[in-house]
């Protein structure tokens, strides 16, 4: 009988042991944040972002960051699956505020996996990837499948951009007010400001400036509500819908960025994820918990732009939110982690939100099956810090706002096509008999992507062609198991 005893509190304690290992996860991903908005990434930003420059001084600041798409359904997609979206039935584009559901019933999800790992999971903020599987979504009904379908135990938030009507709040799968009124359209860019939403229905009582503060307030609250819960670890999934279009920061956030509305709307941003980090340190939570912060892809910031504030929202990088280019998809990505993410380090690995599914995987010791995050790789090595001996992805496919397909292997880009393929002009350029018919970039020596090198090394585009083929043809592009994360040193 003590034998069978001690064997019990053995095991219990291994248990506990293990539950303890296990971090909670926050993801936080911003909607069309650039590159070098933040003070971390760009000395010359115009905008103060203190939240986001502790949280890199306190973690690890991936360099070479790609979302998978260069607009935010799509991107939405590959964080939550682990697979590029232009192999679901979302070829370009985004889903609208009435689309029927993305996101396959029975696919693995990144809240799916934790859950199914014994984490309590919540989805706050913008959703985007379709409610119900009606043509036509009808909010009078329950909305599924949605966010409760795909692995999480909550939702609050949006169903689409702020700028895409019907405009109205989501709690689990039901509409907390339906939206029986309208509000007119607002005009882009009027006076200089950035208050721009399409006009269409609209729940009783939504004002637009009120989401930011009411999505800040309800991750508090989450993480506040977990604190009393600590045997159980929990993910969160803060889908923020800032910055993107309307700019409309509150008065408190007026003027605190030399970078117009959009600037004081990143300022606010900032202070967002400010909340949800004194959230944990309040409840003594940060020791144990991963903190990734991101975007869904570039800012929607344009040449005037630039002129008129001085501030390169995207950095050095060429193009905006869209576009095949740089600016387009090369996103912020910060990782902070302690005791196992080494503080105030930096990384170069290319790596791609995709990964998120296999890294988790990693972190909780598992295989992913062969029809999970088809696209997705363990970054584990990388965010640890730990050796390793070649990259970690093979290569890394991009895709544009209007499908236009690129393809990244070491230091090479290659574009399949000419122009932006997205926001920036030109679009589309049809090649004259004799020029080059795509793109070809030396990232290393060129991360501008001025000079096109696609006629003067004709191998490398027919291997990186054959390449992009295979992973298209295939449906995937993870070969294997990913390995499980490096043990704790």
């Amino acid at each position: 009988m003590a034998k069978r005893l001690l064997s019990l509190l053995l095991s219990f304690l291994g248990a506990t042991a293990a539950a303890a290992e296990r971090p909670n996860i926050i993801v936080i991903l911003a909607d069309d944040l650039g590159y070098g908005d933040l003070g971390c990434y760009n000395d010359a930003s115009k905008i103060p972002t203190p939240n986001l420059d502790r949280l890199a001084a306190e973690g690890r600041r991936f360099t070479d960051a790609h979302s998978p798409s260069a607009v935010c359904t799509p991107t939405r997609y590959g964080v939550l699956t682990g697979r590029y979206c232009w192999r679901s039935r979302l070829k370009h584009g985004v889903l609208y505020g009435e689309s029927p559901n993305l996101i396959r019933p029975g696919r693995i999800t990144l809240a799916s996996l934790l859950k199914q790992h014994g984490y309590a999971t919540g989805c706050i903020g913008k959703w985007h990837l379709g409610l119900g599987n009606a043509k036509k979504t009808d909010y009078s009904k329950p909305l599924d499948p949605g966010p409760l379908q795909h692995g999480f135990d909550s939702f609050f938030g949006i169903p689409a951009s702020l700028d895409l009507e019907p405009y109205l709040y989501v709690e689990d799968d039901k509409a907390l007010h339906l939206p029986t009124e309208k509000i007119d359209g607002s005009e882009m860019r009027r006076d200089g400001g950035g208050g721009f939403w399409r006009g269409g229905r609209i729940a009783p009582g939504f004002a637009h400036i009120d989401v930011l503060p009411t999505l800040a307030e309800k991750a508090a609250a989450f993480v506040d509500a977990r604190a009393k819960e600590r045997e159980t670890p929990f993910f969160l999934y803060l889908a923020l819908a800032a910055p993107h279009t309307p700019w409309l920061p509150t008065e408190r956030f007026a003027g605190a960025s030399e970078a117009g509305p959009y600037g004081d709307f990143t300022v606010q941003v900032d202070w967002t994820v400010g909340r949800v980090l004194a959230a944990l340190d309040r409840n003594r939570l940060t020791e144990n918990t991963l903190v990734i912060f991101t975007s869904d892809n570039g800012a929607h910031w344009l040449p005037a732009d630039i002129d008129k504030y001085g501030h390169r929202a995207n950095g050095a990088f060429r193009g905006q939110k869209a576009d095949i280019w740089e600016g387009g998809h090369r996103v912020p990505f910060i990782a902070r982690w302690p005791g196992r993410v080494r503080p105030g380090t930096m990384c170069d690995e290319t790596i791609c939100h995709t990964d998120l599914l296999a890294t988790t995987a990693g972190i909780l010791g598992v295989d992913l099956p062969d029809d999970a995050g088809e696209d997705s790789f363990d970054l584990g090595a990388a965010l640890l810090g730990k050796p390793y001996s070649s990259p970690l992805r093979e290569a890394t496919v991009h895709h544009s706002g209007y499908s236009v397909f690129a393809i990244r292997q070491g230091d090479w880009k290659l574009i399949l096509g000419r122009g932006s393929g997205g926001f920036s002009t030109p679009r589309q350029i049809e090649p004259q008999l004799g020029e080059a018919t795509g793109q070809l970039y030396d990232l290393a020596q060129d991360p501008s992507e001025q000079k096109n090198l696609y006629l003067e090394k004709p191998k490398i585009v027919e291997k990186m062609t054959e390449l992009l083929g295979r992973y298209r043809g295939a449906g995937r592009s993870r070969a294997a198991r990913e390995k499980t994360i490096p043990e704790k040193s």
